[in-house]
């Protein structure tokens, strides 16, 4: 708490500054709530774009965490262009995600209760960039021929999104279906 004191003292470091390290220069490992944001992008033949991670190989949503200073529409654009190369446009919120279920260990102990903020967009400009240091792959799917390793937060949203809901919360995640 004496670190968090002085930072904020000191009227909060630079705002370009990595928050994340910073946060966890003060806090160590100990669980913090961090935002994250991302988007559903869908092509002009109604097909997904995920991103095989290259921490974990998995496919998910471009996305990641919120920096200091963004807001979440912000964050959400900025991740989707470094993941993927593209440029997003119009935004529709298509829902919020955060409880127990949200909660996450990283392989460096760092300890995460995460509110997930995900979008959908049918808006953007840019040239798909098909692997960088962040994804092993980025590609668009036909919502019927998904990759079988899907993070199972998208694997959800995919069931609500096929049902045509504009908008879905979610504050307990054990409302979860399991693939």
């Amino acid at each position: 708490m004496q670190k968090i004191a002085a930072f904020l003292r000191n009227g909060g470091g630079d705002l370009y500054m990595d928050y994340i390290k910073n946060l966890r220069s003060m806090v160590g490992h100990e669980k913090v709530i961090m935002v994250i944001a991302g988007a559903f992008v869908f092509d002009k033949d109604n097909r997904l774009l995920l991103q095989q991670r290259s921490d974990t190989g998995e496919w998910g949503l471009p996305g990641g965490f919120m920096e200091s200073g963004e807001n979440v529409q912000d964050t959400a654009r900025r991740e989707v262009f470094e993941e993927t190369g593209l440029n997003l446009g119009m935004l529709e919120l298509f829902g919020i995600y955060s409880g127990p279920k949200c909660d996450k260990t990283f392989a460096n102990g760092d300890q995460v209760s995460l509110v997930q903020i995900i979008f959908s967009s049918r808006d953007y400009t840019g040239l798909l960039i098909e692997a960088n240091e962040e994804s092993l792959s980025n590609c668009f799917f036909h919502l019927n021929d998904l990759p079988p390793v899907l993070f199972q937060i998208i694997r959800f949203s995919l069931r609500i999104c096929c049902r045509g809901k504009k908008f879905h919360c979610l504050s307990e995640a054990s409302h979860y279906i399991a693939p």
